[in-house]
């Protein structure tokens, strides 16, 4: 008998989450699950207290080659390329000629290429930019062969050290090759020390036709469980990370963002390389400040009232004036609080202002307030 989401691409782990007993649903294109049978809320909180294993293989993987890669990628983003040492990865933002985000990304480089991961909803467009951007001075190659897993939480290290002697030597934004044994099996990954989720953890990129072999040696591990995209979602909201089409878009500029954090100084004002990109001229003037540089800003909310805020419920002064709306909302499972993303007026940005979400007509108390909602505990050596 067919699935019902047989019109839908699938996962090289699609039959290992049907036997798991996962709710599929559509993402990207692609089936994907969105929970296990313990549900959203358990997931949430074994990924905080032990290791949770995620199916990301939705996301876009590709290599640029060649001399010239990475000055070339650096014109298509305000980010610090060129710099990057060898084993080291690093947050990116594709821009519009506006200045607004094409998409948000992770990039190493690898010493004979640069590993880049996009985001699973936008790499059929991020490939034909880049690709018609710079296509011409390096060879873009997409990797559709190669699954995406996530091991999350702060046992992952323990976990996967077992099977890839020697990863636990990462750190934070770092990666390599790695072997990974267990009986008969020598399977090859890609693995960086990074995530989502604000806990420390691993992206593991491996061929397709050894991602279930995998998949199936991290769940016997003890400490794993499988974890869905629900979990995924709250989890990074709570580290006060972007969901691309939520909290950023092609409308929105890094600096409205509140991602200046993400262009090193070698590409602001200043800088031996300033500017350069696609945008360049309002994404500095934004960052350079000065009255009305940017008009809003994306804050960290926290309700007063056990109300949960979605995305899309306006947000209102204390006169009842419609200064933003909320882009990202849930009830924190660690915090067992209401916790939101949202944009508002520049003057409306100060951690502490309480302003008013209109949740079924009626009015929720909020403050804004400084994220991440949940510390971060990356390893960083």
């Amino acid at each position: 008998m067919p699935h019902p989401d047989d019109h839908l691409l699938h996962s090289p782990l699609h039959e290992l989450h049907h036997s798991l007993g996962a709710r599929m649903v559509p993402f990207a294109g692609y089936a994907m699950p969105v929970q296990y049978p313990t549900g959203l809320m358990a997931e949430h909180l074994h990924t905080r207290q032990a290791a949770s294993l995620f199916d990301v293989s939705h996301m876009g993987q590709l290599h640029l080659v060649g001399p010239d890669a990475g000055t070339a990628f650096e014109t298509l983003m305000p980010v610090d390329v060129i710099d990057l040492p060898v084993g080291k990865q690093r947050y990116g933002l594709l821009l519009n000629d506006g200045g607004g985000i094409i998409d948000d990304l992770m990039f190493v480089n690898r010493g004979q290429d640069i590993f880049v991961v996009v985001n699973g909803a936008c790499k059929a467009g991020d490939i034909a930019h880049i690709q018609s951007r710079i296509g011409q001075r390096c060879q873009v190659l997409p990797s559709p062969e190669r699954a995406l897993l996530a091991l999350q939480g702060p046992q992952a290290v323990d976990v996967l050290q077992r099977l890839c002697p020697g990863v636990e030597k990462l750190v934070f934004l770092s990666g390599g090759l790695f072997h990974c044994h267990r009986s008969a099996q020598d399977i090859d990954c890609f693995i960086t020390r990074s995530g989502y989720t604000g806990e420390d953890g691993f992206e593991i990129s491996v061929h397709e036709m050894q991602a279930e072999a995998l998949a199936h040696l991290l769940l016997a591990q003890p400490e794993v469980k499988p974890a869905g995209l629900g979990a995924r979602n709250s989890l990074r909201l709570e580290a006060g990370l972007c969901l691309y089409g939520n909290d950023i878009d092609t409308r929105t500029t890094p600096v409205e963002a509140n991602l200046n954090w993400a262009m090193q100084k070698v590409r602001r004002p200043g800088g031996a390389r300033a500017g350069g990109f696609p945008g360049d001229s309002k994404v500095i003037a934004q960052l350079e400040g000065g009255t009305g540089a940017i008009t809003r800003k994306r804050v960290g909310l926290v309700a007063l009232e056990r109300v949960p805020v979605r995305e899309h419920s306006e947000l209102q002064d204390s006169t009842g004036q419609r200064v933003g709306e909320v882009t990202s909302g849930l009830l924190s499972p660690t915090l067992d609080k209401p916790i939101a993303m949202g944009y508002v007026t520049a003057q409306c940005a100060l951690v502490g202002t309480r302003l008013n979400a209109i949740v079924r007509g009626k009015p929720v108390p909020m403050e804004v307030t400084a994220m991440p909602f949940v510390p971060h505990r990356y390893y960083r050596g």
